[in-house]
């Protein structure tokens, strides 16, 4: 049990950085932007997996590590226990004045009368007969609800270790009027089991047919997001008749077996480049990754390779909300496309499309730079040096980030949680309790009932419990001898004393 704690802190401990640092699995475009922002820490964060911490090798030794010391510990707990459900009640001990809580009495009735019904006061007790006394437990629950978390928790292991084999996640970008259909290409970024077959993927396919986010704009939480809506359509499988849905933050799309979640959002500006010749060459809308969900200020590349001649590349900043400080600078003051402004900086030469390489990122170690743009409006258009043709900021359009999860364990481990809490609950409820009557003569045509109870947690309603069960054996039999109306009783706050009715 030390070593499954130590291991569980471990974990704990190892959460801590996949909880701070943006993680790869969640959001890619988050990820590339910390890169953006500290490339030589990146590096060694990269080295220690901590963009991926959950499915690093450490996270796993430690993880695996875990799963073999729960085994090793609720295992053999178990089986203790079952053996402890089938064996008897302990032997009354000699002398039941040394308990916790101790009563006696006596009664005209027989010995065997007085023990038959205290087998009555007892009815939610496991007794047993010992001789001239009666030994009764219950709270055997206590210590199976013990079992049952361990082995529940054990089972939430297995069922996430049999999601990250047989699953799958992924990253995807969808631009305001486009689709996306459920195969390995069209994914930015995704994480496949060891044993996921990605040629077998449920095929439905998505659309985002209008987004709208909304912002707080009380001046203390000014720009805050309100709400994220996504209007989607989506199939599940060829030639399937297309549904609806409205997508939120937690109100994920479930289609095939895959669910579909909503991450964030960010903006994608609209460029036509024109070439030399005055062609169409490049009309999209480009999406821009968030520097942060305040301003939205976003950075961007734009890729031409089409011109007919030498490829052109731009990077690019786009401000939502674009407002001159008076220093004179230009920025964002709120995350709305209130004022949408553009500026690029323009490079020609060999993009160096023929490798892969990020869509978000421009190689400019084969180019030469030609410039930079003027702070671009929607509509206007920037004449490149040396006639190389133009560039034109035409509209924004909004794009979500979201992420696919296919997990085949999810409702198993969901039923493992359950039972782990139903465990933990009992665990901290169910008191287990020990009592002992004894019944004997007492040589004057009588009978001294004697009666004990021992609780094996420190749970103030003990004594009370035992207390009702002596008042109500009391009850059971005729009145006390000697006209004594109540039970003497022995209590750790108390000690005996003639005529007590605690």
């Amino acid at each position: 049990m030390r070593t499954a704690l130590i291991l569980l802190f471990l974990l704990a401990l190892g959460a801590i950085p996949g909880s701070i640092l943006p993680q790869n699995v969640v959001s890619m475009d988050q990820v590339n932007a910390y890169r953006q922002d500290n490339p030589e820490l990146s590096v060694w964060l990269d080295r220690l997996y901590l963009f991926d911490v959950f499915a690093s090798p450490w996270y796993g030794a430690v993880y695996l590590l875990l799963f073999v010391s729960l085994a090793g510990c609720v295992v053999p707990r178990a089986l203790v226990h079952a053996r402890a459900v089938r064996v008897r009640p302990v032997p009354t001990p000699r002398n039941l004045g040394r308990m916790p809580y101790s009563a006696r009495f006596t009664t005209s009735a027989p010995p065997e009368i007085v023990l038959t019904r205290a087998r009555r006061a007892l009815r939610r007790y496991r007794a047993d007969r010992h001789g001239d006394s009666l030994s009764a437990e219950t709270g055997y629950l206590r210590e199976a609800g013990n079992v049952l978390f361990h082995v529940a928790l054990l089972g939430l292991l297995v069922c996430l270790a049999a999601g990250a084999f047989f699953g799958y996640r992924g990253n995807m970008l969808i631009v305001e009027g486009d689709g996306f259909a459920n195969a390995l290409p069209s994914y930015d970024a995704i994480y496949p089991g060891f044993w996921t077959d990605t040629d077998d993927m449920a095929p439905f396919t998505l659309h985002l047919r209008e987004f709208e986010a909304a912002f707080i704009e009380d001046e203390r939480r000014r720009g805050q997001a309100a709400s994220f809506v996504a209007d989607m359509t989506y199939t599940g499988a060829p030639g399937e008749p297309e549904r609806t849905h409205r997508l939120e933050v937690n109100h994920p799309i479930d289609v095939s077996g895959v669910q579909v979640y909503l991450l964030g959002h960010g903006y994608a500006p609209v460029f036509e480049v024109r070439n030399a010749d005055g062609d169409l060459v490049f009309d999209r809308a480009v999406p821009f990754l968030s520097r942060d969900t305040v301003s939205y200020t976003s950075d961007g590349v734009v890729k031409v390779p089409d011109t007919g001649a030498e490829g052109l590349g731009f990077s690019g900043v786009f401000l939502p909300s674009a407002k001159e400080t008076p220093d004179g600078e230009l920025v964002s003051d709120f995350p709305a496309p209130r004022n949408p402004r553009v500026t690029l900086e323009g490079y020609r030469g060999d993009l160096g499309m023929d490798e892969a390489q990020s869509v978000y990122r421009l190689d400019t170690s084969r180019m030469a730079p030609i410039g930079e743009s003027p702070v671009l409006a929607v509509g206007d258009s920037w004449e490149l040096p040396d006639g190389s043709g133009t560039v034109t900021f035409t509209g924004v359009r909004d794009y979500v980030a979201l992420q696919s999860n296919r997990d085949a364990a999810r409702l198993p481990a969901l039923a493992s949680a359950a039972a782990a809490v139903v465990g933990l609950l009992t665990t901290l409820f169910v008191r287990p309790r020990r009592v002992w009557v004894r019944a004997t003569a007492d040589g004057e045509g009588g009978t001294r009932v004697e009666l004990a109870g021992l609780g094996k947690t420190e749970a103030a309603g003990d004594n009370a419990e035992f207390h009702e069960i002596t008042r109500r054996l009391v009850a059971h039999l005729e009145h006390p001898r000697n006209g004594t109306p109540h039970p003497v009783l022995n209590t750790p706050d108390q000690h005996p004393r003639e005529g007590s009715d605690r």
